[in-house]
């Protein structure tokens, strides 16, 4: 399941990938309603020319949604069997070319645990009117409700908050950028770093209460040093930040903009999440000072 199974201009693919994908195709035509036409965008449809809609061979024009999915986010954790990955999705009204994150109005979050791993989460959500949360034992199939809270504290001191930087290339601009704000925000020596390899795992941490901060600020540091890498978050990684923006998340872009790339999979993303509101109004400032 490690092995590289293909190179494409969003990622690399992995054997694991490819089982994933079939999956999800089976899926769609087996259960999507025929009265509301998708666009289906995924990693690893290349072979279908990168458009695939459902019932099969509608035209795009006449589709009522846009459906971005990540089969498996975080698959370099979970085919080494590390940590959880993360199947994400999330659905949009069709805008063609235009729509974007900012367009989503359902999402869902799925995890996919490790083989020694009995309990696993899953999160949706509709905008505007908050979330649902269940933990699943998989030994028995029984459900049970969660109710996740993201962390109220004002500060970073003794928490999670952390720069991804998961990959050689950029490693060291991101570190210095990290360095520079913590000492900017005099939030300590006391803060813990946690490269959870999946922006869903992010996401989840951040709207569980275990991470304060994260900045994924990966596609600047590759345009600021001239690096061409697909190494970087993508929409369809992060398309399920709605799920912790409506537990009351800040989830932005770098200059704090709502993010608002394209639905596609190979639009590099940056972004930042704070865990609240007060965190966000105490960090985003010094970081965008950091950045200029």
């Amino acid at each position: 399941m490690a092995q590289v199974a293909a190179v494409t201009s969003a990622d690399t693919i992995y054997v694991i990938d490819k089982v994933s994908e079939a999956t999800v195709l089976t899926w769609f035509d087996k259960n999507w309603p025929r009265r509301w036409p998708v666009e289906l965008v995924m990693e690893g449809l290349e072979d279908h020319d990168g458009v695939v809609t459902f019932p099969r061979d509608t035209p795009v024009a006449q589709t009522l949604f846009k459906c971005i999915i990540d089969p498996i986010d975080g698959t370099r954790g979970l085919m080494y069997d590390k940590r959880s990955a993360w199947s994400l999705a999330a659905l949009a009204p069709q805008r063609g070319a235009k729509t974007n994150l900012r367009d989503i109005v359902v999402a869902a979050m799925t995890e996919l645990p490790v083989s020694k791993q009995a309990l696993a989460d899953q999160f949706s959500a509709v905008r505007g009117r908050g979330i649902k949360a269940t933990r699943t034992d998989l030994r028995t199939d029984k459900q049970t409700k969660l109710n996740p809270r993201p962390s109220q504290a004002t500060n970073l001191a003794h928490g999670f908050a952390s720069f991804a930087k998961f990959f050689p290339p950029g490693k060291t601009w991101l570190a210095e950028r990290e360095g520079k704000l913590f000492r900017a925000l005099g939030a300590g020596e006391e803060i813990f770093d946690d490269q959870y390899l999946s922006s869903g795992g992010q996401i989840h941490e951040l709207l569980t209460g275990r991470d304060r901060f994260i900045a994924d600020l990966r596609p600047l540091a590759f345009a600021a040093l001239g690096v061409r890498s697909t190494l970087a978050c993508h929409p369809y990684d992060i398309c399920t930040a709605m799920i912790a923006q409506e537990l009351g998340c800040v989830i932005t872009a770098p200059d704090g903009k709502p993010l608002s790339s394209p639905l596609d999979t190979t639009t590099p993303v940056a972004w930042v999440g704070y865990a609240n509101s007060k965190l966000a109004r105490w960090i985003a400032p010094e970081l965008r000072a950091v950045l200029r």
